[in-house]
This record gives C-alpha cells, structure tokens and sequence, in this order.
C-alpha cells in the first residue's frame, strides 16, 4: 500500500479563512503534508489539483446554521441544504454522487468564549465521522485566556487524543454498521489580512497542520496525475482505507492493521503500546511493534497506538469483522 499524509477540514480565503489556496498548499508542504482536502464553508470555488508537490483536493462543508456540518467529498457544485435535517443532507451528498464525514459532531460550544454548540442531531444517518477535531476539541476545554495562551505557545502539548467520549459513540456506531473515522484540524488560520499580503494571526496553518493527520492507503501510486490520484484518495477515504496519526510524536507511516484468517495483526513503525479494542472494549494489549490476536468472535475491532501515554495512531475497524445486523 501507498501511504500519503493527509490534512482535512480547512478553511480558505474562498469561506472564512485568511489564507490563499497557493498559500495552504505552501504550508503543506512544509509540515510534510501530502494531499490537502479543502472544505469551505458552502462553496467549492477553489482550482483542485498539483501546487508543487501538494494535491489539493476541493471538498466542502456543508454548513446549516446551527450544526450538522458535513464535510463533502466528490462533489461537482456545493449542495443546497435550505431546509434539510441531517439524515436530508447525507442523502443529498450521496445522490450527488458523493460521501462525507460528520464533522466535530460532539461539539458542546464553549460558554467562555460565547461559541454555541455545532452538534450533530442524528449520527446514525452517517457513514463518516470527525472523531477527532483538533480545534474544535481543544478549543471546547479551554476555560480561560491563560490556557488560550499557553495553546497557542504549544499546541503540541494539547494533541493528546480524542474525547473519551468521541471515542465511545464512535464504538457505540460501529456495533451495527462500519462508520469510517477521520482526524480533522478545523483551521481557518485566525487573523486579518494586510494589504492582502500579510496575515496577522493567533496560528499559521503549517503549524496547525502539523498537529493531527489522516493517513490514507492507496492500492496503486500516485501519478501526479489529478483525476486518478483523486480518485485513489477518495477510494481510501470511502473504504476506510486510512487510521489518524499524530507525527509529531513519531512518523506513522508504515503502520498496518488487517485480519488474517482469524488473526487481527497490526505492526507499528516503532515500538509502542498497543491496545487491540472490539466493540470499544479491550481485548489485547501489548508493548511493542507487532500484535496478533487471534478472534474469537466477530465484532469491530480497533487499534489504538500510544507513545508516553498519548495517542500517536488510531486505526479504522477491520471491515471483515464486523456484525452485519446488530448485535444482540
């Protein structure tokens, strides 16, 4: 497989954004980014493809007042939501041809900086979710101006895993039917422009891109060649065919989880410690760059990779495990 780093959800000059889509591109590639799926907020005016080694790919999220935000991929025109409920705006996307992750669908807003919640009312209509939204999760449990600071001087220290709680409706999703997860950054690179060539912000988006990352797996190379890799990285995302990692931690790339004739294996381009989780429970644990389990029974079974207590790598459930009816 063909592992390609990934930053999704992001914001533009085209929606609420301070940066160009040539400037985001550049931030990319300085934070060792691979391919970058744009999502401004109801439109797609952005130009897909190569800027430099960078594919940029242009989704949108489909922006309600109020929440059930969805970040839309393969799409040719934005979706016209006036009206629509959560399970309307899933139908739409696929009948146009599309697919989507709910995104930061736990959000509970922040009363300290008078942000009301952007929650999703009905996750069971999904096929994707935003497990983990690095801005939006962060900035929920920020209580005061000192904490803001000391976010902004180190937000490395602040990627330490999703909400327990994130992870358990996840679980909880996944019982019945696969719901691909993705990690997404949520930035907009906070700020105003100057004469339209500075920005004067809290954070550039290199280094919000260098926080969280999804990760996809490609069956075949990228060609430098939009429509086909577009498609292989569409493929991934819809498959499930990707984990999230955390790089700054440690390089992910290598990392492999699969079944093997009654055997979950997964292996880590390092040594960690490994939890092996079905149905949101753990079943193995181990310190170290491999783990073989063998399964007793189907259910969706997950890993999770930590390094000094910190999640680096959160894998997809193994497809072929899985109920088909839910369970008893």
């Amino acid at each position: 497989m063909h592992d390609l780093t990934c930053v999704i959800h992001l914001h533009s000059l085209h929606s609420d954004g301070t940066g160009t889509v040539e400037e985001i591109a550049g931030a990319a590639a300085r934070a060792g980014v691979d391919v970058v799926l744009l999502t401004d907020h109801d439109v797609m005016a952005a130009e897909p493809g190569y800027y430099g080694d960078v594919l940029v790919l242009v989704g949108e999220e489909v922006s309600p007042r109020g929440g059930n935000h969805y970040l839309a991929f393969g799409l040719d025109h934005p979706i016209d939501h006036s009206g629509m409920g959560a399970a309307d705006i899933v139908r739409a996307v696929r009948e146009a041809g599309g697919f989507g992750f709910a995104a930061h669908p736990f959000s509970k807003g922040s009363e300290r900086f008078r942000q009301g919640p952007m929650a999703w009312s009905d996750l069971d209509c999904v096929d994707g979710i935003e497990v983990w939204s690095f801005v939006t999760d962060v900035a929920e449990r920020i209580e005061s101006i000192p904490q803001a600071l000391r976010f902004l001087l180190a937000p490395e220290r602040y990627a330490s895993g999703p909400p327990e709680g994130n992870l358990r409706e996840w679980d909880r999703l996944n019982r019945s039917r696969r719901v691909v997860a993705v990690g997404g950054v949520d930035a907009h690179q906070i700020g105003k422009r100057v004469f339209n060539r500075w920005v004067i912000r809290l954070m550039g988006y290199a280094r919000t891109f260098r926080q969280l990352h999804t990760h996809v797996l490609l069956a075949e190379p990228p060609t430098g060649e939009l429509e086909h890799d577009r498609a292989q990285v569409y493929d991934a995302l819809r498959e499930g065919s990707s984990y999230i990692a955390v790089d700054h931690l440690a390089p992910a790339a290598g990392f492999a989880f699969w079944e093997d004739e009654g055997v979950v294996r997964a292996r880590l381009p390092r040594p960690a410690e490994i939890r092996l989780l079905r149905d949101g429970a753990e079943v193995a644990r181990t310190d170290g760059a491999e783990l073989d389990h063998a399964v007793a029974e189907p259910g969706s079974y997950r890993v999770e990779a930590r390094l000094d207590g910190r999640v680096w790598i959160l894998s997809n459930p193994v497809p072929d495990l899985q109920y088909s009816s839910p369970p008893p």
